[in-house]
């Protein structure tokens, strides 16, 4: 089995790159192993797809328009994305991954397992630090990722 923990966003958009950040803060922070792949997305959107298919179970993080709080993480799972749940538009990247999991579906090569965590921004001003309050995130976010691959038998390390 292979997962696939993908970030996506936009790293000049403040918030708008918590995905990208977050995957640096895994690869900073912990040690993973070969079938573990952490992978920075950016705004690739349809291209990125190939990395999506090769896995049999994708974390995506990313930031969503959605009603809460800036701030507010929320968890979604395949049947929200498969069966039109989602009661959000992620990001504005040019095609958005819910339609490249729409497009995988239809080759069937989705992967079997889908968990988005999509955190509300508080800021899309132009920066490349995300503001404070989403900062502040990334560590609770990162320990619930790493506990939930644990917990599957993977075995991540701290990083030396």
């Amino acid at each position: 089995m292979k997962t696939l923990v993908f970030g996506a966003g936009n790293l000049l958009l403040t918030d708008e790159g918590f995905g990208v950040h977050f995957i640096t803060y895994l690869q900073k922070h912990y040690r993973f192993p070969q079938d573990v792949e952490l992978y920075d997305g950016g705004t690739l959107g349809i291209m990125v797809t190939h990395m999506l298919e090769a896995a049999d179970h994708v974390y995506l993080v990313d930031v969503i328009d959605a009603k809460g709080e800036p701030g507010d993480i929320n968890r979604y799972e395949k049947d929200d994305f498969m069966l039109g749940r989602l009661p959000i538009k992620m990001s504005p990247h040019q095609i958005g991954i819910q339609e490249v999991l729409a497009l995988s579906e239809l080759r069937d090569r989705c992967p079997e397992k889908i968990s988005l965590f999509g955190v509300i921004p508080q800021s899309y001003d132009a920066g490349v630090e995300l503001s404070p309050l989403l900062a502040g995130k990334l560590a609770g976010l990162a320990e619930l990722v790493v506990a939930e691959l644990r917990a599957a038998g993977y075995e991540i390390l701290p990083a030396v």
